[in-house]
């Protein structure tokens, strides 16, 4: 099977290191890529990166024509949003990715509400706001703590959660200022929240292994909204059933509904939930594998990834042997660049890759640096190029040792301004982590 991955990420990287250890992938190619898909070995071409406008529909199509490739597996949303799977389809080339319009399920938060209260999927009470005067009366009837999301693609950056009504305005404000802005301002969801992925054909729902991820820039969750800071997997105080009852209120009512508006959802359906005090409720929907929940789920992941993929992309996924899973936990901690997420400097030298990667522990524990935002510079070092540099995942036997592995191997890596939070899975570790509902004895 000839694969041609959309995307230049961590979770791109993530995607093709799991693709290259699949035996029917003959040849594995990634548009743009970065330094760390390039140096991807064992599977011809993988070291192949092709410069590419993602959002071009045309240019991809072309790029896959031309690759000859079997199956086109896009990772970003805004590619998804723009119709390149659609375009890939109708060259006649399978795609794992929604169509532009069934991506809108993470293209517009007022789309996804819509979709959300037509299938009877729990929710937050919300109201969408396209004037400021709108959105105030909004923050007015939830009171705090209120909830602002921006309703288009924010890069994971659009929502404030603040107990301060002038900072909610403001954000308010910033986005319904722009050409055809809304906002979506909803209740507030107490309790832990967590990321349950589910490969999709458009009709059968096939969840893979939950996972938390760490949205805030600091320890404790403080400061601001990121695109992650780290994540792990699995959620060992997750109530039991979850992924049962997940797969049945939320997950199947969505692809279901989807189907029956003529827009099938093909490809990877994240769901963002809160374990509340009155239940599981959908924080938001994305339309493609998380980031960097991708880089715990798929280390864990047995069944070999690429057979899956392609069922999904076309129509066959009910025929999916059930999936199987290592033993053990992994925890990947984000190294983010000088003054993210308000700004990122690029060109600072990175060192230390290869010693984080040579970590191990006596159970047979290891680490994998994922490249996010890196590049070459002229002289052939590795630099930064972007706000989240690099992804560090440890796995083990166990939560502590994928934990202590993880940081490991961030402490190896070096590069001038370099950041990363100290307490991923800490709390979890610490059993602190627990559904609202056990909290309250709902």
């Amino acid at each position: 099977m000839k694969i041609l991955v959309i995307g230049g990420g961590g979770r791109e990287h993530a995607i093709c290191l799991a693709l290259s250890k699949d035996e029917s992938v003959t040849a594995l190619h990634c548009a743009p890529g970065n330094p760390g898909i390039a140096g991807i070995a064992g599977v011809p071409g993988v070291a192949q990166t092709h410069p590419v406008d993602q959002l071009d529909p045309a240019a991809v199509t072309a790029l896959a024509r031309e690759l000859a490739v079997d199956l086109v597996v896009v990772g970003p949303e805004a590619p998804l949003v723009a119709g390149v799977g659609d375009a890939v389809r109708a060259a006649g080339i399978a795609c794992f990715g929604p169509s532009g319009a069934a991506a809108q399920l993470e293209g517009s938060k007022a789309f996804s509400k819509d979709v959300m209260a037509a299938a009877g999927v729990p929710t937050a009470e919300s109201f969408v706001c396209a004037t400021v005067e709108e959105g105030a009366r909004a923050l007015d009837a939830f009171g705090p703590t209120y909830v602002v999301k921006d309703d288009s693609l924010a890069a994971g950056k659009g929502v404030v959660v603040t107990d301060d009504r002038e900072e909610a305005l403001a954000h308010i404000r910033d986005c319904v200022t722009r050409p055809g802005g809304k906002v979506v301002v909803e209740a507030f969801l107490d309790g832990p929240e967590v990321s349950i992925f589910a490969i999709t054909d458009g009709t059968t729902v096939l969840p893979l292994q939950a996972a938390q991820d760490f949205k805030r820039i600091g320890d404790g969750d403080a400061g601001l909204n990121t695109g992650g800071m780290g994540a792990y997997s699995p959620l060992d105080w997750a109530p039991e059933g979850l992924g049962a009852e997940v797969l049945e209120r939320v997950l199947q009512p969505t692809v279901d509904e989807l189907r029956r508006r003529g827009t099938p959802f093909v490809g990877l359906l994240y769901a963002g939930l809160a374990l509340t005090s009155r239940g599981t409720r959908v924080v938001e929907f994305n339309a493609r594998f998380g980031d960097p929940e991708t880089q715990v789920v798929l280390p864990l992941l047995r069944t070999p990834l690429a057979g899956v993929l392609m069922r999904a992309a076309t129509g066959t996924l009910a025929d999916q042997e059930p999936l199987t899973w290592h033993d053990g936990a992994a925890v990947t901690v984000v190294l983010a660049s000088h003054g993210y997420p308000v700004s990122s400097r690029s060109g600072d030298v990175i060192r230390g890759v290869r010693a984080a990667e040579m970590l191990s522990a006596p159970t047979g524990g290891s680490v994998t640096v994922y490249h996010a935002g890196t590049a070459l510079d002229a002289e052939g070092a590795l630099v930064t190029a972007g706000g989240r540099v690099l992804t560090v995942t440890g796995r083990a036997r166990d939560l502590a040792g994928a934990r202590k592995l993880a940081y490991a191997g961030i402490g190896e890596v070096t590069f001038d301004g370099a950041q990363h939070r100290t307490d991923i899975a800490a709390a979890a570790l610490a059993g602190k982590v627990r559904a609202a509902s056990e909290v309250e004895g709902a």
